[in-house]
């Protein structure tokens, strides 16, 4: 038997937790059919050993059995387990764990930026700030602790520190605003060292939302805040902090926005800024501002990180020094060149995601002008990336290169570095296309915050796209801790009266989206969202954390409502982008938008009554099933025709309906005949927008008409899934059509190519083509129920659970289907296949059988 090492929380880098009892979690590997019937937890600490002991069979997020940490205290954790048969496991390798700063005295480090004047409201160059120190007794361990009003890149002794990109990332900064922590003992060496860090505006002060955006919307100060804390070998503590001693200078970065790119001077810069005895020239002491310590925060979530690079698979020449490159996926992140040149001499670099008349399709940037350029010194050969920037393109063009070898350009992946967990593979590989262009969409879309595109001047966390894609997000990778983090800000932006804001963090919307109002699919983040944590992940601290605001936005949905138990007002986007709806109004759908909001409403209400429910909060359960049966019914009343059919005969209407369990079986039945009928009469297109795509597929499944289902996703004419791969999509448009069958780009000024919402049908995928679902929280049970169809020969599926890779494959050969199940230890299963009677698989066991 092996035991892992035990995970903290959510996250994989337990350096500067900000969790003073944070949850534990291993897996076993073990004969089949063994099941963990307890535990043992051994913490070693500075003042000794200790070991916590619980009769259960519990694994996942296993409540911290010990004293608290303290800042900066350090443990050793590991974990045995024994089932059955009384025989303890080894213990498994140790964890060792580092708490940050948990309290509001652990800090002493203020703002420090540049103190020129500047001009607010405009393109401001950033500044480079720096303390020199002298450490004069011997380095046990030295630690940063660095956050920034804006984004930083830190060094020390002219060496970079980490490997993070776009940090702080973004929050609600006025609130909460992410630290990060990192082991700087091999860069502080005893004598003279120099602290410094490279500033950008990022979304703190740089320009971000609509029609022509806002800047300064947290603050003017674009100002680091660090913390370098050197314990010596004596035990005594030397620390560094940001303040009045620092100094700063003009930054070589000229301008550097999210959504415009970044203009640097090579002529600018200064070699050695940041190591001992660089020049002074030019310095000026920095502006001291102020931040309450008490919203600095550890990070939840994994950082921003470049996790792969991509080498252009064509290059074409435009003009003597224009190339235009085709990295052959859509993608988020940068370029990096190799440059040289004389002094003066321009290299700049546009990026698009599509080409329109074999030239790069800008309009559908709008106002981001994605656009990086260097200025060279004359200095020998270098490769140079913009620091605080980044683009959603496949294509871009550089110019200022006379040629392009290899090597010369490479585009750098970057998104939060999420570890992948769920892979699905067909024998359709325009399928498999589809299932890739979901996982890229996803990447792109998942950088600090899940963005709606990241490519024109929007890039904002809208909350109906991550309501419908949080369960596909949640298979592809382990998103928990990255979506508990913005759902903390959700709360923290939700309005007095309960309304959830159309966006987190909130800014600026416009003569559209201001003043904030309620809307169903998005609001119903707050409540949909954390269940799918607690279903996928086992957390049920989410739903502790998450409940006060669910439970607000329900009750606005209640007071909105009233006694009809319908919901017909508000600003509803109802079935938004049904292909149907006109370029100019993506809200004009098919399908009644109240009748959207209604059914969103009695869905929502019934999750919060199941929530409350297991949170122990029984009187609030109850309330809330008898609110979702009353309109439940007063849904059928008002749209359910005496036929079975509804008053919007669309197909959204009835896969919500269906969906959502707001019909009889007889009405269900109905329904189900109709969906499947309104998809053959499409010529099995798509009719769907937000709010009906995600539920489509498993409505016609549900309902026995799982053929139709696999004709749906199959289908290769506009609007389908399958036509933007056969439009050469390597991720998911925001609409059907964004790019229209002659090549030319939807005429709507909301087109992007990189929108996850329309592949929330892989979670479907995952669950009927792969068979794979959970049966209870965390994937500790499951249901393995594969319905073969549309001409496939054969699927996989894997998914990496909290407890190990669950592993399903079926395949056609000449004696039948042959299906194959693997479970890791402390995983069971329920198998449902036609043809054979229900299968039971044991803890770690394996299914194999042949259905002729």
């Amino acid at each position: 038997m092996k035991v892992s090492a035990p995970r903290f929380e959510h996250i994989d880098d337990t350096l500067g937790m900000g969790v003073p009892a944070p949850r534990l979690s291993w897996r076993t590997e073990a004969t089949p059919g063994w099941t963990q019937e307890a535990w043992q937890l051994r913490c070693e600490r500075a003042d000794g050993t200790v070991i916590a002991s619980e009769s259960t069979g519990e694994q996942v997020l296993v409540a911290w059995p010990f004293e608290p940490l303290s800042s900066r205290e350090q443990v050793r954790v590991s974990v045995r387990v024994r089932g059955a048969d009384q025989q303890w496991s080894t213990w498994s390798e140790e964890t060792v764990a580092e708490a940050g700063l948990l309290d509001v005295e652990d800090w002493i480090a203020v703002p420090v930026g540049a103190s020129w004047d500047e001009t607010a409201d405009t393109d401001r160059r950033p500044a480079l700030v720096r303390r020199g120190f002298r450490v004069d007794q011997p380095i046990a361990h030295a630690r940063l602790y660095v956050t920034a009003h804006g984004l930083y890149e830190a060094e020390i002794n002219g060496i970079r520190v980490g490997d993070h990109e776009l940090s702080p990332g973004w929050t609600k900064y006025d609130e909460r605003l992410v630290y990060w922590t990192f082991d700087v003992t091999e860069q502080v060496v005893e004598g003279e060292n120099v602290l410094g860090a490279w500033l950008g505006d990022g979304w703190y002060r740089g320009r971000i939302g609509f029609n022509g955006g806002y800047r300064d919307l947290y603050g003017t100060d674009q100002a680091l805040i660090a913390q370098l804390e050197i314990t010596h070998q004596d035990g005594s503590r030397t620390t560094i902090a940001s303040d009045g001693d620092w100094a700063a200078s003009p930054s070589p970065i000229l301008v550097s926005g999210l959504y415009d790119g970044e203009k640097h001077d090579s002529r600018d810069e200064q070699a050695g800024w940041s190591k001992p005895g660089a020049a002074s020239d030019g310095w000026t002491p920095v502006r001291v501002g102020h931040r309450d310590a008490s919203t600095l925060v550890a990070p939840a979530l994994p950082p921003v990180r470049c996790t792969e690079e991509l080498a252009p698979v064509v290059v074409t020449r435009v003009d003597e020094t224009t190339h235009l490159l085709d990295f052959g996926q859509n993608l988020v992140g940068r370029l990096r060149v190799r440059a040289q040149g004389p002094a003066g001499h321009v290299i700049a670099l546009r990026h698009a995601e599509v080409l329109e008349n074999g030239e790069l399709g800008i309009r559908p940037l709008r106002l981001a002008d994605a656009h990086d350029t260097i200025v060279l010194d004359g200095g020998p050969e270098r490769f140079w990336e913009p620091k605080f920037t980044f683009h959603g393109f496949r294509y871009a063009t550089v110019t200022g290169l006379e040629e392009i070898a290899e090597g010369d350009v490479v585009a750098r992946v970057i998104h939060s570095d999420m570890r992948r967990t769920g892979w699905l593979e067909t024998s359709n590989p325009d399928l498999n296309r589809l299932h890739e262009n979901v996982r890229w969409g996803m990447r792109g879309n998942f950088l600090s915050i899940p963005t709606d595109c990241p490519q024109r001047d929007e890039r904002l966390g809208w909350t109906g796209d991550v309501q419908v894609f949080a369960p596909t997000a949640s298979f592809l990778y382990d998103s928990a801790g990255f979506l508990e983090n913005w759902l903390a800000d959700v709360a923290l932006e939700q309005l007095p009266d309960g309304t959830i804001p159309w966006f987190v963090p909130v800014i600026p919307g416009g003569p559209t989206w201001n003043p904030i109002r309620t809307g169903a699919v998005w609001g119903d983040v707050s409540v949909l969202t954390p269940w799918t944590l607690y279903e996928r992940f086992g957390d049920l601290g989410v739903l502790h954390e998450q409940y006060a605001s669910g439970q607000k936005w329900v009750e606005r949905m209640i007071r909105q409502a009233g006694e009809s138990r319908l919901w017909k007002d508000a600003h509803q986007l109802g079935d938004w982008l049904d292909p149907a709806a006109p370029p100019h109004d993506p809200a004009d759908a098919r399908t009644d938008r109240y009748l959207v909001a209604s059914a969103y409403f009695a869905f929502s209400t019934r999750r919060l009554a199941d929530i409350a429910r297991l949170l122990g909060r029984l009187a609030d359960a109850e309330r809330y099933a008898r609110i979702a049966d009353e309109a439940r019914d007063a849904f059928r009343t008002e749209y359910v025709r005496a036929d079975g059919t509804l008053t919007s005969d669309a197909q959204t209407a009835y896969a919500l309906a269906i969906r959502f369990g707001l019909l009889s079986s007889a009405e269900q039945e109905s329904a189900g005949r109709r969906l499947a009928e309104l998809v053959r009469e499409a010529g099995n297109r798509i009719a769907t927008g937000f709010a009906g795509t995600p539920v489509i597929s498993d409505a016609l499944t549900a309902s026995g008409h799982v053929d139709a289902a696999y004709d749906l996703i199959l289908e290769e004419e506009c609007p389908s899934w399958l036509y933007t791969v056969r439009m050469g999509g390597t991720t998911i448009w925001e609409r059907w059509d964004s790019m229209l069958p002659d090549g030319s780009i939807n005429p709507g000024e909301m087109t992007s190519f990189n929108h996850f919402a329309l592949g929330s049908v892989a979670d479907w995928m995952h669950r009927t083509i792969g068979g794979l679902a959970p049966a209870a929280p965390g994937y500790r049970r499951i249901i393995w129920e594969p319905q073969p169809g549309g001409g496939l020969e054969h699927a996989r599926v894997a998914f990496d659970s909290p407890y190990g890779l669950i592993e399903g494959s079926w395949r056609r050969e000449a004696d039948g289907v042959h299906y194959e199940l693997t479970v890791p230890t402390g995983v069971e299963g329920t198998i449902r296949i036609a043809g054979l009677e229900e299968q039971f698989v044991e803890s770690g066991g394996r299914f194999q059988a042949v259905v002729a």
